[in-house]
């Protein structure tokens, strides 16, 4: 537990509305500092990113329509953990506060004596809109916002949300969880007075890259003509018809594209955020699982040796290279331990690693291949030059053969191991299988060997996915297994399998 004392605290946390980058900075803080996680359905699985590691994750929202834990047992888990001891984060979509039971949860807590803070999280309500391209409040066209909840506690004898007087109001009206009820909340807002010609938007999947946004007219609603499916924001009122003007979403990129990744956790993560960034709709499902390997008394005298038995470093992945420096900073405490020795590395990738360490790279093949890194070195620059190949054990041998041809002596050094990944706490591989994709990434041979091992294959219905590889060794393992490529990065990078990716929806549309 990261407290020495007796009882712990719970964190009553908004998660925000979906899109990871709107939640608080304190929210992620927290989430770092964590013993314990009790987190929604509604809570975008990629903010379980930032927890602790260590941190117990429990999932308390609805699945399959089935909801995991009573709001009774939630607030009896709260309690247990926090008097174990635990920082006791509650991750709540939205905001804790606003339709989303925390003051019930705080209620518990203050009567258990427990001690226990709020995080606001943005809520749904203001979010949604604003990335639908709809102010709730426009000059000359709203000076007033309801927001309501269309899902009431079924134990009332009766609603205390009064529609018929709403529908008097000026201004405009958001409708929280009132899919099921639209037909039935629009007529009540025309019996109070409201226009049957008023603009109606529903926000199915509010800020997430699979964002859904249609219009009507609330007689339309009313009419029951307007299917709506939930999880939806509904607005109602004269600024939806700014909507034509401010959906700057809808104009991203990559908006309305389907992307898997299948690189590690971490790798899918970056890369995840820069496609979402470009309005993308990301499933990432990692294949592969980075095992560091023993860094022991061997490894700790070849670190010592580097400045003096070697004239280059050689780095063939980002993983690769964090490893080897994060292990030269633990055995010397400083970079300039290094000496003279110079550093090359495969591909742009690596070598930005490199220089978040501040240290310059001496060479980067133009295309980016370990057989391109070979190339680099002519016969008489490795006659008799020791290199250290830091990689990973599944590296391809061609690199220190060729060198040792050229006369080099190599000393290979195998920093971690992988295997295939298994978890997918995000769901994306159903996702997937139920909904298919319009394009899946690969920017390694492994990952492409791995995710044929998943045998992930759409269901019927769903869109089949087109393959981009990210240079000619990945494309060869695909066209191997039986995958057919439909482009390959000029660029044989990460920055390049974004271009190739852009190039081809541009084509498409």
């Amino acid at each position: 537990m990261s407290l020495c004392q007796s009882q712990g605290k719970v964190y009553l946390v908004g998660a925000g509305p979906g899109d990871p980058g709107l939640l608080t900075l304190r929210g992620r803080e927290l989430l770092a500092e964590a013993d314990c996680v009790l987190y929604d359905a509604l809570c975008s699985p990629e903010l379980l990113q930032w927890a602790n590691p260590k941190a117990q994750k429990i999932f308390v929202g609805k699945s399959s329509g089935r909801q995991a834990f009573s709001q009774k047992e939630i607030e009896a888990l709260l309690v247990r953990h926090a008097r174990e001891g635990a920082r006791v984060v509650r991750l709540k979509g939205g905001d804790p506060f606003l339709f989303g039971r925390g003051g019930e949860e705080g209620q518990t807590l203050e009567a258990a004596g427990i001690p226990f803070e709020v995080v606001p999280g943005v809520t749904s309500a203001l979010a949604a809109p604003a990335y639908a391209g709809i102010p709730l409040t426009h000059r000359g066209l709203a000076s007033e916002v309801t927001i309501a909840t269309g899902h009431e506690d079924p134990t009332k004898p009766e609603a205390s949300v009064n529609w018929a007087a709403l529908g008097g109001l000026e201004g405009t009206k958001v409708i929280l969880m009132g899919a099921e009820r639209l037909a039935e909340i629009s007529r009540r807002l025309l019996d109070g007075g409201e226009r049957e010609q008023c603009p109606v938007a529903a926000i199915r999947w509010g800020t997430l890259g699979k964002q859904e946004v249609r219009e009507a007219t609330l007689r339309e609603a009313a009419s029951g003509e307007f299917s709506v499916e939930a999880p939806s924001v509904i607005v109602i009122g004269e600024v939806v018809k700014l909507r034509s003007r401010l959906s700057w979403r809808e104009r991203l990129p990559l908006f309305g594209q389907r992307i898997v990744l299948t690189r590690t956790r971490s790798e899918s993560s970056r890369l995840g955020k820069r496609l979402r960034d470009l309005g993308a709709d990301v499933l990432e499902i990692p294949t592969i699982r980075i095992l560091p390997r023993a860094f022991g008394d061997r490894e700790r005298h070849l670190v010592r040796r580097l400045a003096s038995d070697f004239a280059w470093i050689l780095l063939t992945s980002p993983v690769g290279a964090d490893l080897f420096l994060r292990h030269v900073l633990e055995t010397t405490g400083d970079l300039r331990s290094l000496g003279s020795v110079r550093l090359a590395a495969v591909g742009s990738a690596t070598a930005e690693v490199v220089r978040r360490f501040h240290l310059s790279v001496d060479r980067v093949p133009e295309s980016y291949t370990t057989a391109a890194l070979a190339s680099c070195f002519s016969a008489e620059e490795a006659r008799g030059s020791r290199f250290c190949l830091a990689r990973s054990a599944l590296g391809n041998p061609g690199l220190p053969e060729t060198l040792r041809r050229l006369g080099a002596q190599v000393e290979e050094w195998v920093l971690y191991d992988t295997e295939p990944e298994t978890s997918d706490p995000a769901g994306a591989r159903d996702r997937f299988v139920h909904e298919g994709a319009g394009w899946i990434l690969f920017a390694s041979s492994s990952a492409a060997t791995n995710w044929q091992k998943l045998g992930l294959c759409p269901c019927e219905g769903a869109t089949v996915p087109q393959v981009l590889s990210i240079g000619p060794v990945t494309t060869r393992t695909l066209q191997r297994l039986g995958i057919a490529v439909a482009a390959e990065a000029e660029q044989h990078s990460v920055d390049g399998l974004v271009t190739c990716l852009l190039n081809q929806v541009r084509k498409g549309q």
